[in-house]
């Protein structure tokens, strides 16, 4: 978290932030000077990690697959914070199961959190940019390589993932006027909680092997594109979708 760009005067409200990306996210904003508001449904992980952060975070309970959840979350970042002008949703379940055996609950869940989930967080984000005349929104929503690359066994999470790439164009080009920035950000394999068990079996440790580096990325490889994305230096960039990847999909 070496990576230095001025966020001070903002505030984010993060998605997913109990764990994994979601909690670097949280460090790395509130680091370089932003108030983040961190979402998820663990409300004790996130009183944690508020606390580890200090004033400028607060812990925010929310269900992205629910609407009104996801209302109660801004209001809450709003009371802490006032408008939130940043947001990252990043909430994501992996939903993996090969395609025949994948139950039906498993795939609406998938798609209720990683897609629907996304696309209302920006929603409401938006909704309250434009009613503040916020003059510089930022909303990044976290996509994955799956979304272009055939992945056998995360059919319902690439298909959630595409969506969420195609959802951001049209969300940028709908509020494109309002000054509002949206944007996708699409890793390569990381290793987080949800593949952990994956990357440890010999199946996973030869998809690593088939990497042009032979390794996972790093989180650290989102840092600067995330903070860039966030920022005033911003302005211009919108509909974009940044694929960090180390070269695996090469």
């Amino acid at each position: 978290m070496s990576i230095a760009v001025d966020l001070s005067g903002r505030t984010a409200l993060i998605t997913g932030a109990s764990s994994g990306l979601g909690s670097r996210f949280g460090r790395l904003l509130a680091a370089n000077g932003a108030n983040v508001a961190l979402g998820a449904r663990r409300k004790d992980r996130l009183e944690a990690l508020a606390s580890e952060i200090g004033a400028n975070a607060a812990a925010v309970e929310m269900d992205v697959a629910r609407e009104a959840d996801i209302i109660a979350g801004f209001d809450a970042a709003e009371d802490a914070f006032g408008t939130v002008d940043t947001v990252i949703a990043n909430a994501g379940v992996d939903g993996a199961g090969m395609m025949n055996d994948i139950a039906e609950e498993e795939i609406e869940r998938t798609l209720a959190i990683n897609l629907k989930g996304a696309i209302l967080t920006a929603r409401e984000g938006a909704r309250r940019m434009m009613a503040a005349g916020t003059p510089k929104g930022r909303i990044v929503m976290i996509a994955s390589i799956t979304a272009f690359e055939p992945s056998p066994g995360l059919v319902a999470y690439a298909a959630s993932k595409a969506g969420v790439v195609q959802a951001a164009r049209s969300m940028a080009r709908e509020w494109a006027r309002a000054g509002i920035c949206v944007n996708t950000i699409s890793p390569g394999y990381i290793r987080t909680a949800i593949n952990d068990d994956w990357f440890d079996t010999e199946p996973g440790k030869k998809q690593i092997a088939r990497f042009p580096k032979r390794r996972l990325m790093g989180e650290e490889g989102l840092d600067g594109p995330l903070l860039f994305l966030c920022s005033d230096a911003a302005e211009f960039v919108t509909g974009s979708d940044f694929v960090l990847d180390d070269g695996q999909t090469l």
